[in-house]
């Protein structure tokens, strides 16, 4: 009886006196950690003569048959990277015209009506600039909306949007609409259509922003207003946006930290009901630990995280190759515009293509993924996608949600098997925002629009002689290069601009080496069959 008292008032104590710590680290903490440097993204890697570049290239796909996992190369494709090689020189001349036009000539259509060319017009604001049926259209919808009828506004305004998209102000109408009747998808679905035709459109991006906030996606919200003014700093209103992008990550921040501090007497009384039930500190310890971590923000989460995986991966350690990866990362990182992350790039030698992210900024590439992608918009489109997920904040809500469903289940029965299964689940359903915002990324950093789709494309070929591993936790492949065909073509976002193909195809090369040489050193030190047997006779 003693003995159950005691353990009583243990447990008591430990409430009292982890709710106390708890009470405590909230009022310390401060709202935002300070900014973190960024690493040098200087190039070290110099680039081969020109006279060799082509046979640089057919020489690392020569190479590529000898690996079984990758189709080998006909000698159409050849020619056709070949095409995209002399497309890259012309590009980066500053001869766009003909430079598109190898582009084209080495890229097929999506399809046979997704290529159809439609010239934008450039954007006006006056009604008086409008068609006539425009005018019509412009006034109808006024008139709607005056008298408050729903069918009146919105019917032309849609036809004027379709047939007249250069006309700003109907993009915002519409919108406005929408939202008044409780359409709030729909209205950021125009908006987002709107700012992708015309994205140099102060008034448009900010529409969308406002909308992205009303409708509580204050990162999404920031993330725009900081495109703006990171791809238009001449614009008058550029400081206007970084304020912008600055109140709603405050925003964010607040709301993820408020479902922090609500988990932290949960997590406390699960701690104790843990040592009530196992006798162990080590239940309560850990969800106290994980509770200060989560409350030191994103940023603290991903160095601990990256510190241990650093210890347990073996990383490349070859400067050219690393100085590649982390140039391509550095630049979507700028584009994206959470400044307050320390962006690092690893490169693991291992030869699947995969690739993974951790909160604050901590990106592993496979160097499988540099040598079975074709050119940097597609290694781009990869990284790209990864650190969507790092500036969207998904591991981060993933952590902030599960570090109670982990505490949870480590008293159950597989409970660590549940909560990888509740992140895994919660991961796919990102994806496809991973995948948008990854697109925009490597548009707006000046690469083809259609990288990611084609690694996408890449993978699917591959599935012939494996399963991806980056594949495995994703949607299917099919359904990923329809949307973002769909999104590309809806958008008229450029396929026609640089593909990357000369510097990939020297890092390809380095790359391939590596893992060659890895898998050799591997095989000697692995006992013979001759060596086994005599083991296990003994």
């Amino acid at each position: 009886m003693s003995r159950s008292r005691k353990s009583l008032l243990l447990t008591l104590s430990w409430i009292l006196l982890s709710i106390g710590t708890s009470i405590l680290i909230i009022l310390t903490q401060p709202i935002a950690p300070a900014p973190a440097q960024t690493p040098n993204t200087e190039n070290t890697t110099p680039a081969n003569s020109e006279t060799s570049s082509d046979e640089t290239l057919r020489d690392t796909l020569r190479r590529s048959r000898q690996s079984p996992d990758t189709p080998p190369p006909d000698p159409a494709e050849i020619a056709r990277l070949l095409k995209l090689q002399e497309a890259d020189k012309l590009y980066l001349a500053g001869k766009v015209a003909e430079a598109q036009k190898l582009y084209r000539e080495a890229k097929a259509p999506f399809n046979k009506d997704s290529e159809a060319s439609v010239e934008l017009k450039p954007a006006i604001t006056d009604p008086a600039l409008l068609s006539p049926a425009g005018r019509v259209y412009w006034r109808e919808a006024q008139d709607g909306i005056a008298k408050k009828l729903q069918t009146k506004a919105l019917v032309p305004l849609q036809l004027l949007v379709e047939q007249n998209p250069e006309f700003i102000p109907g993009h915002i109408s519409y919108a406005e609409v929408l939202t008044q009747y409780d359409r709030t998808k729909e209205a950021l679905d125009v908006l987002e259509r709107g700012s992708s035709l015309y994205p140099d459109q102060p008034e448009l991006i900010k529409a969308r922003v406002t909308a992205l906030a009303n409708a509580k996606k204050w990162m999404e919200a920031s993330i725009a207003a900081r495109q703006f003014a990171i791809l238009y700093p001449q614009n008058p209103q550029a400081s206007e946006f970084n304020e912008l992008a600055e109140t709603n990550l405050k925003r964010y921040k607040s709301h993820i930290r408020s479902e922090i501090r609500g988990n932290v007497i949960s997590n406390v009384i699960t701690g104790a009901l843990g040592y009530a039930v196992t006798g162990s500190l080590l239940g309560p310890f850990s969800a106290l630990d994980s509770t200060i971590l989560l409350l030191q923000g994103e940023g603290s989460v991903g160095e601990s995280v990256a510190k241990q995986a650093k210890k347990q991966l073996p990383l490349v350690i070859d400067e050219p190759t690393l100085a590649y990866v982390n140039d391509i990362g550095q630049k979507l990182a700028k584009i994206a515009g959470r400044k307050e992350f320390k962006y690092e790039f690893f490169v693991i030698p291992e030869e699947d293509l995969n690739a993974f992210a951790l909160p604050g900024g901590k990106v592993f590439i496979n160097a499988g993924a540099i040598a079975k992608t074709n050119s940097e918009a597609e290694l781009a489109g990869l990284i790209g996608h990864e650190l969507s997920h790092v500036v969207l904040s998904h591991g981060f809500q993933l952590v902030t949600q599960g570090n109670l469903i982990s505490n949870v289940t480590q008293y159950l029965p597989f409970g660590g098997t549940i909560g990888q299964l509740f992140a895994l689940t919660y991961s796919r359903d990102m994806e496809r925002q991973a995948d948008i915002l990854g697109t925009r990324l490597i548009v707006a950093s000046g690469y083809a629009a259609d990288g990611l789709r084609n690694l996408m494309v890449t993978l699917d070929k591959q599935k012939k002689f494996s399963v991806p591993t980056w594949l495995s936790s994703h949607p299917g492949g099919n359904e990923r290069v329809s949307y973002l065909e769909n999104m590309i073509t809806r958008n008229s976002y450029n396929r026609y601009a640089f593909e990357g193909v000369e510097r990939h195809t020297e890092i390809k090369a380095r790359v391939k080496k590596l893992l060659k040489e890895r898998k050799e050193q591997a095989e000697k030190k692995q006992p013979t069959d001759e060596s086994k047997d005599k083991i296990l006779r003994q």
